[in-house]
Parts: structure tokens; C-alpha cells; sequence
């Protein structure tokens, strides 16, 4: 449905080093859908994309991460790629903006290595999660019952393991940001 998203603001977080396919299709579906998407960051101008370990391409930044709160949007998407949620879970301000959206009971849909960012806002205590697997441990000392699966959804809280799961993350993703709020998404 194109429009099943109309009205809606969906942030996408990253900074440089994130896995450019997890930004790009997700962003795709989620504009295909009707949304209006953000590409928000640490930094202004334009932040790298990876294809792995090698450079990809440069995005623009919409809004710095300083400069917008979670009240701003229906949802959130958290790329992966390795520096990037490395960066990003070391930053106050990254760290409050993705709790935020937790304490408002909205959906977030994370990605391979974008759970370790939920893992520093201390939001997956108690859910049940996926990711790229040398995260499992991290998200088990944090609280999170670590699954093996493509596309793993919780209250609002959508997360896969890595590009391969990308349809269904996206369908899913999509999905929960229709729904809406949800009650047992919190911090």
C-alpha cells in the first residue's frame, strides 16, 4: 500500500561507517510507503556508507542529532555496519534520542550491528532479539533473549541479523510503524 505510512516521520540514525543497503532499502520501503524520512547524525553535512569494509557512497544529513527530539517522529531505524553503531552508542546524545522513542512507545526497527545502540540506552532487558551473532553476547549480558532468526519483532521492536533478512525487515519494519504506538515498547 503506498500510503499506508502517509503523515508519518520516520528517523533514520547513523553516522559514518554504517552498512549503506541497511539504510538504503530500509529507507526505500518506508518511503514507498508514504513516510517522510530523515537522515539524522552526529554531524551535519554528509556521513560514509559501507559495503562492507570498503567505502560506498556519501549521504546527506537532514538534522544533526543536537538538533531533533524522538517527539519529532512515529519511528526509528538503526542501520548497522560496525564503526557506525560503535559511534553512535558513545555518544550522549544518540543514546538519549534512541531511549526517548522507547519511553514513548514507539516502534524502532534495528539492523546487524544496530542493536548496540539499544544495548547503551539499556532498552533490551527482557525482549526478545536478533542481530549480526557476535552481538549475541553483548545483548545477553544486557538483559535480551538472543534468537537466530531473520526477523525478530517484540512490542514495536523489529530487529534482524543482517542484509540477507532485509525484505522481511523492511515488511516488518513498515508494519510496525503503521500500528503505531505501542504500550509494552518502553524503556
Amino acid at each position: 500500500m503506498p500510503d499506508r505510512l502517509s503523515g508519518k516521520r520516520i528517523a533514520f540514525l547513523a553516522t559514518d561507517g554504517f552498512e549503506q543497503v541497511e539504510l538504503t532499502e530500509p529507507w526505500q520501503a518506508v518511503k514507498d510507503a508514504g513516510a517522510e524520512v530523515e537522515l539524522i547524525s552526529l554531524k551535519s553535512g554528509e556521513i560514509q556508507g559501507m559495503n562492507h569494509d570498503e567505502k560506498a557512497d556519501k549521504f546527506p544529513v537532514d538534522q544533526t542529532v543536537d538538533a531533533v527530539s524522538a517527539g519529532d517522529y512515529h519511528g526509528l531505524v538503526l542501520p548497522g555496519g560496525v564503526a557506525n553503531p560503535d559511534n553512535l552508542r558513545t555518544d550522549a546524545g544518540a543514546v538519549a534520542f534512541v531511549r526517548a522513542f522507547f519511553e514513548q512507545h514507539k516502534p524502532v526497527a534495528a539492523i546487524c550491528h544496530g542493536p548496540w545502540t539499544l544495548i547503551e540506552a539499556d532498552v533490551v532487558r527482557g525482549r526478545r532479539v536478533t542481530s549480526w551473532p557476535s552481538l549475541k553476547t553483548d545483548l545477553k549480558n544486557a538483559g535480551a533473549e538472543w534468537v537466530d532468526e531473520e526477523c525478530v519483532c517484540d512490542e514495536g521492536l523489529v530487529t534482524s541479523r543482517n542484509p540477507d533478512d532485509l525484505p522481511a525487515f523492511c515488511a516488518k519494519a513498515v508494519e510496525e510503524f503503521a500500528e503505531g504506538q505501542h504500550a509494552a515498547q518502553t524503556a
